[in-house]
């Protein structure tokens, strides 16, 4: 006859495995006034960053990510080739390129004066 498992007596364990995900709580102090899908959009912007590290400059200009936000909106994480940083299109704005290759955020782009296709 098998062993049977022993139940534990109390409260059973939730989710021992929290500790990375409790990492990155530390920085909310300052997105407590942004609405919850801001702070998550920075969120990922910052582990992009971290990600990518030295590697943002060989990629600068190019699209890291797109989403479906609903049905009418989508959402497109990329690397501005002037300002060389993660940026969505919800938050800095897109002037994308027809290559693809030279995306800028909308303040980058008024700074050049570039008039393009705002995504």
């Amino acid at each position: 006859m098998p062993r049977t498992k022993r139940k534990s007596v109390g409260r059973p364990a939730k989710g021992k495995s929290r500790s990375y995900f409790e990492d990155s709580n530390h920085e909310e102090t300052d997105e407590q006034g942004l609405p919850s899908d801001e702070a998550g959009r920075l969120k990922i912007k910052k582990n992009y960053e971290e990600l990518l590290g030295i590697r943002i400059e060989k990629l600068k200009g190019r699209v890291l990510n797109r989403e479906k936000i609903n049905k009418n909106i989508d959402g497109v994480y990329f690397i501005c080739a002037e300002c060389r940083k993660v940026c969505h299109n919800l938050d800095e704005g897109l002037v994308e390129d027809p290559q693809s290759r030279l995306n800028l955020c909308s303040a980058c782009a008024k700074e050049k004066g570039i008039k393009g296709t705002a995504a």
